[in-house]
């Protein structure tokens, strides 16, 4: 049987990192330690400043396009599950202690919304840290994204959790990347037509899922792996992402040659000398829109969709779809609307190789989304450049609506 590819980077068991890991004791401990080691503390000083700022969106150019979303009523048969939510809510609010319930929710509007991050090292304790609350709990919050999410997104979020959980036992560090190393909490009341939701975030699992009404929306979100399978053990078989990555390349199969040399905006993903100083994050990699990332100015670059074929603006829709495949059939077939609208204003851009087998970041941006994926170098694999079995995907809603926070203000602004 071959070897699984990303076994050739595992680190020794007596790797002083791996070794030096395995002294701390949990994630608390873990945070501490994060902020002085010599990478990690590299990252949260620069990630600091960002934190908690006032609340923007992601922009083109540093101004907000007004009057984008529209609190209303959608399409008979697109709603969001929002009354299986509210049940499901209701029924783990209801089993929480004062303690758990008080730590666990938020106001609405309360800034902790932005609190999230993708990284093994925990920056913010917001809400309840999953892997020390019971097993009734945790299942009371996984109830909570099953009913939110769809069936395959539900399952798509337990393999990478299964995954993250993985990489720790094979590292010897369980203490700080398992199956259940995430912090939930709830914004608001829930409500069938008040705004409400919840997010769920840590290592490579992130959404913050917003409704109103019978209106939807989740974004940030932050879905990753490294490895992309699990080769042993009970959950032996999962592989994520592939299908996407080979989606990202029948764009790509769709384009002129000189559609190409317009999107691929530099060859090679870590040592183009085109590429400007600080373009290559070393914990963000090539991706913008990760954690803290809620106000960035990220310029349109690549080939415009009002330039290309047909045949190729049906790959991108293709390619959307299967990004936010983690959405409800209703809110999907809504997001997915939406996104096609703007075709016409929407780039797309390339970094790095173009046939089969490379490794490439790719990002689709317009007024109304903003989608990317990126090949990674490791974390706790040792492989020093970009391997296509660590990917980044990130997903937010530009110009003032990721947390669903545009909704939000309509929804107060009626209520006045």
């Amino acid at each position: 049987m071959t070897e699984s590819e990303f076994r050739k980077y595992l680190y020794p068991s007596d790797d002083a990192r791996l070794v030096g890991i395995r002294q701390i004791k949990d994630a608390y401990e873990y945070r501490e330690a994060a902020k002085v080691d010599a990478f990690t503390g590299q990252l949260i000083r620069g990630w600091t400043p960002l934190y908690f700022n006032d609340f923007v969106g992601v922009t083109n150019d540093g101004t907000v396009i007004e009057d984008l979303y529209r609190l209303e009523p959608v399409p008979a048969g697109d709603e969001a599950p929002t009354t299986a939510m509210v049940d499901a809510a209701t029924a783990f609010l209801a089993s929480l202690t004062t303690e758990q319930r008080d730590k666990v929710q938020y106001e609405v509007t309360a800034k902790e919304w932005q609190g999230w991050a993708n990284p093994e090292f925990m920056q913010h304790d917001i809400g309840l840290r999953m892997e020390f609350e019971p097993d009734a709990t945790k299942a009371g919050a996984l109830s909570i994204l099953e009913a939110s999410l769809s069936p395959e997104g539900y399952t798509f979020a337990r393999n990478l959790m299964k995954i993250n959980g993985f990489l720790g036992d094979l590292n010897g560090i369980p203490a700080v990347m398992n199956e259940f190393s995430y912090n939930f909490a709830i914004y608001g009341e829930p409500s069938l037509t008040a705004p409400w939701g919840w997010h769920w975030y840590g290592h490579h699992v992130v959404f913050n899922c917003l409704v109103v009404g019978t209106q939807m929306i989740i974004t940030p979100v932050f879905l990753a792996a490294e490895p992309d399978s699990i080769d042993e053990g009970p959950d032996k078989g999962v592989v994520v992402f592939a299908g996407r990555i080979e989606l990202g390349h029948k764009i790509m199969d769709e384009l002129t040659a000189d559609q190409r040399a317009k999107a691929v905006i530099y060859d090679d993903m870590m040592n183009d000398p085109r590429m400007p100083e600080g373009r290559y994050h070393p914990g963000d990699g090539l991706h913008l829109g990760g954690a803290f990332q809620d106000n960035r100015v990220i310029p349109y670059e690549g080939v415009r969709l009002d330039e290309v074929s047909d045949a190729a603006k049906k790959a991108v829709s293709a390619f959307v779809a299967d990004f936010i495949a983690y959405l409800p059939e209703g809110p999907r077939r809504v997001r997915q609307r939406e996104i096609e609208a703007h075709f016409d204003n929407t780039y797309f851009s390339w970094i790095g190789g173009t046939e089969r087998g490379d490794v490439y970041y790719l990002r689709i941006q317009s007024p109304v989304a903003l989608i990317e994926i990126d090949h990674h170098c490791g974390v706790f694999l040792s492989n020093d450049h970009p391997e296509r079995f660590h990917m980044h995907t990130v997903v937010r809603t530009p110009n003032g609506n990721d947390y669903g926070k545009a909704l939000v203000k309509q929804y107060f602004e009626s209520q006045a």
